[in-house]
């Protein structure tokens, strides 16, 4: 199919780098740090930075597996108007990379328009004209988790055996690397999460508290906090029992993430009570979020799928940075303060600080 080269992992690829010392360096040099790193980020970059000085590709992308998506991301991408694939996704099997990230096998094209697996797609986004493509799977324990890309060699526009050779060799390193960092990550997930909701636990709240305060003053920027108790959830359990109560939270806990945006922090504070850290935004803000989750869960009927219909209110309260308080404990006293109002009036409302 076309003109590639199907070309496998050499065990000896010191011996088919030839004499390039600088190669044989950097190799060793990826292998020691990569391999040293549980830090994803710091992986990333140590890639980027080296196949850039190693392969010299006029572009190249490091794209992973979304595995519930069933498709690509660009991780990284590098070279001109790189930026244009940031929100760029390729079903598995769509053009080389998912092809190779579809059935593992490494491709070293030195003619795209000779190879029926070559979308243009991507040279249209970018307007660049792709001529030669070396394309390596990331594999760890026979689970290939994305590919590397390289695009027209910048010296002879064609790659060689040799690059993909060299390509492969780095890209077993980060694989390794980055399984390590991604398994590290899950762990670090257990001690912040949830078990039943899986949103981020009390634990998580001190630490991101601390941590939004201190950015909000050194930036001068707002920073509002929602603490939300469910309205009478105790007859839920008492009616139904704490296995449809256990569910009950965990719906609450979808319709409280649909209303929040990629930056909000969703925290499960213990029992039926909740609360949302939300970065940048100032009280009134907060306010017309609280609104909103407020409606949806009046909206929503609980369990309807399994017949029980249960419907449920909640009574929020609002404190800001640095309207209502200047420091963390003030911040979590008055949003609890204010929600406390509202439970021991109305119920099903809005309480703000102050």
């Amino acid at each position: 199919m076309g003109d590639e080269r199907h070309i496998p992992v050499n065990n000896n690829y010191i011996r088919n780098i030839g004499t390039d010392t600088r190669a044989i360096e950097i190799l060793h040099e990826i292998g020691k740090t990569l391999t040293s790193t549980l830090d994803l980020k710091e992986v990333l970059s140590i890639i980027m930075q080296k196949i850039s000085e190693l392969l010299k590709p006029s572009n190249w992308s490091l794209l992973l597996i979304d595995e519930e998506k069933h498709e690509l991301f660009f991780e990284i991408a590098v070279g001109e108007n790189a930026d244009k694939l940031k929100n760029m996704h390729l079903t598995m099997g769509e053009g080389i990379a998912g092809w190779v990230a579809m059935t593992g096998e490494a491709l070293l094209i030195p003619d795209v328009t000779k190879d029926p697996r070559f979308t243009p797609k991507i040279d249209h986004i970018t307007h660049l004209k792709t001529q030669s493509i070396i394309c390596v799977p990331l594999k760890s324990k026979g689970r290939v988790l994305g590919v590397v890309e390289l695009i027209n060699k910048l010296e002879d526009k064609q790659f060689n055996p040799t690059d993909l050779n060299i390509l492969t060799t780095l890209t077993d390193y980060a694989a390794i690397a980055i399984e390590n960092a991604k398994y590290l990550q899950r762990v670090q997930e257990l001690t912040i999460r949830d078990d039943l909701t899986t949103l981020y636990n009390s634990r998580y709240l001190h630490l991101m508290l601390e941590s939004e305060m201190e950015r909000s003053k050194r930036y001068g920027l707002h920073f509002a906090m929602i603490f939300l108790d469910l309205d009478h959830f105790k007859l839920v359990n008492d009616k139904h029992g704490h296995i449809i109560g256990s569910k009950v939270l965990r719906e609450t806990a979808e319709v409280i993430r649909l209303e929040l945006r990629k930056p909000d922090i969703p925290i499960r504070y213990g029992g039926d009570e909740f609360v949302v850290l939300l970065p940048e935004t100032d009280k009134k803000g907060a306010y017309k979020v609280a609104a909103r989750m407020r409606e949806s869960l009046n909206d929503h009927v609980f369990l309807r799928d399994e017949g029980f219909n249960i419907r449920l209110t909640a009574s929020f309260g609002v404190a800001s940075f640095p309207e209502d308080a200047d420091n963390t404990l003030d911040l979590v006293r008055l949003s609890d303060q204010a929600m406390y109002r509202i439970k021991e009036t109305t119920r099903d409302g809005i309480a703000l600080a102050g």
